[in-house]
């Protein structure tokens, strides 16, 4: 997967939250998106993703050299973030049966391999909504990142784990993110302190 954002801009109501971003996000890398809270990172992510649309510019997806078209480039991302909901009314075997219907996942992991990886083995039949916010967070990483997707956008990945839990989303990601287009939006290092590109999105304000 690649990227290509050409004089994006975005205004909710009066107020500019990104101006003129032209750049490139190239298959395979790793990428960086910093800045202070409220700055405009999830913004940005929002408009990758597709599921924001820009208030200027052009935003163009290509898988090899083929220009998808973006309503089809949900087929091809996976995202985690504070503010994308799990079905609560789920068990947590239940979300996995189901988030497998849209989504295969990485190295032939199944559904088994992914409660294996949680290591919530008593949480099997567990609805979500009983889930402490550690927990639901380590779902939405295992989902996000062990699918077999080109681009995978993560933002603020460590919310609300623990040292522990902190260390089980980097070896997750040592072992899932490679050869993939990968974008990390955050202020805390240690969510993205192995990627190698940097977009401060303070150039863009």
């Amino acid at each position: 997967m690649r990227i290509e954002l050409e004089g994006i801009a975005k205004r909710y109501r009066s107020e500019w939250i990104l101006r003129d971003v032209s750049l490139g996000f190239e298959a395979g890398k790793q990428y960086a998106v910093t800045g202070p809270n409220g700055s405009g990172k999830s913004t940005l992510l929002r408009i990758l993703s597709g599921h924001l649309t820009p208030s200027k510019g052009r935003r163009r997806y290509f898988l090899g050299k083929e220009r998808l078209d973006n309503t089809a480039v949900y087929r091809h991302l996976s995202y985690a973030a504070p503010y994308i909901e799990l079905i609560e009314e789920l068990t947590l075997w239940e979300a996995l049966q189901f988030h497998l219907r849209f989504k295969p996942l990485r190295d032939n992991l199944n559904a088994a391999d992914i409660l294996e990886l949680l290591a919530f083995r008593k949480a099997r039949n567990k609805a979500i909504r009983e889930f402490s916010s550690g927990m639901k967070q380590r779902l939405k990483l295992a989902l996000a990142i062990c699918s077999d997707t080109s681009l995978l956008l993560l933002d603020e990945p460590t919310t609300n784990l623990d040292k522990e839990g902190v260390g089980w989303y980097r070896r997750l990601i040592d072992t899932y993110s490679a050869g993939r287009l990968l974008i990390v939006a955050s202020n805390v290092d240690v969510d993205f302190d192995f990627c190698t590109e940097r977009v401060s999105i303070l150039e863009y304000k």
